[in-house]
């Protein structure tokens, strides 16, 4: 899929593409936008802008000479993004060429950042006069998206601590872990993001000093990401807290049961003693004769049962 855009009256606007007319339009947009485009689009795109596109085992590379380089005029960003899959967070990167008077971009998902940009410019709400600014528009949606996911991921996490440290109950206990999990993952890929992001406008912001303006609004992210970032620490040691928490809790549980079961087994230990020897088939045993025999033996049985308990409960061990 292939998204073109246009300046207008310094506001970003999205073009048609009608497949006769599609060459000459793209020649004069400000932003072609390309999402996991055919074999025809591709060719379209290299045809006008030779050796601006990426391929997709260089987009993946994580080495910084191989995300943030510059290529003559040509200044190339390979940024993470995140996006939601199967209700987890998934990270994807999107290569971003800055040309002096085009934006090009190459991504293989259709991300919330890039909708939400779509959908501000049919609004007409997306304010832009070149191609840089519209990629400062493109990393400032991306913020304040993270800031949203941070947000949710918070009160997530709130409600979480709540089953955690106030209920605790046995039942609730391994579905929170199971969910602290969860967070912990999407706390990491947002870290993620976030660094990366920093990592992207720090090296925009290094080629870029003869745009003062655009200069301001990079510094401006670099401290917002800053902020989130710092969120983002907290809730990982926040997430581990709280692990670490229900996993004391669970075994406080299972050392009761086994408690339990522990003093039972000493309870009935004594009565069971007593219970053998007078089970025994010798020739020879004075009780077997007495006629108090049987319920002095249930009684020795009674009570070599109960001074355990209460040793037990004295002790306060019940």
């Amino acid at each position: 899929m292939m998204r073109a855009y246009s300046i207008e009256k310094e506001h970003l606007v999205e073009c048609e593409l009608e497949p006769q007319t599609a060459a000459s339009t793209l020649r004069e947009v400000a932003w072609i936008d390309l999402q996991e485009p055919n074999e025809q689009e591709r060719w379209l795109v290299e045809s006008m802008y030779p050796e601006s596109l990426p391929d997709a085992h260089e987009v993946e590379e994580i080495e910084s000479s191989a995300r943030y380089f510059i290529e003559g005029s040509d200044i190339h960003v390979h940024s993470l993004f995140l996006y939601q899959s199967e209700g987890r967070h998934q990270t994807s990167t999107v290569a971003f060429t800055l040309k002096p008077d085009r934006l090009l971009s190459i991504r293989d998902v259709e991300l919330a950042d890039f909708r939400l940009m779509r959908l501000r410019a049919r609004r007409g709400r997306i304010e832009a006069d070149s191609a840089l600014q519209i990629l400062t528009s493109v990393m400032d949606q991306k913020v304040d998206n993270l800031a949203d996911q941070l947000e949710d991921l918070h009160r997530n996490l709130e409600s979480v601590s709540t089953l955690v440290l106030e209920k605790r109950d046995s039942g609730e206990m391994e579905e929170s872990l199971d969910k602290l999990s969860r967070l912990e993952d999407s706390n990491g890929k947002m870290r993620l993001v976030l660094m990366d992001t920093q990592r992207s406008i720090s090296f925009l912001l290094r080629h870029i000093r003869q745009f003062p303006q655009e200069q301001e609004s990079c510094r401006e992210l670099l401290r917002d990401l800053d902020t989130l970032m710092s969120h983002a620490n907290f809730m990982f040691e926040k997430i581990n807290f709280l692990m670490d928490a229900a996993l004391g809790f669970i075994n406080i549980q299972q050392n009761q049961i086994i408690k339990t079961f522990s003093i039972a087994a000493v309870v009935f230990l004594p009565p069971t003693l007593v219970a053998s020897i007078y089970g025994m088939n010798f020739e020879h045993m004075p009780e077997l004769e007495w006629l108090l025999g049987y319920p002095g033996a249930l009684g020795l049985m009674v009570l070599s049962g109960i001074a355990p308990y209460w040793y037990f409960k004295s002790k306060g061990w019940l």
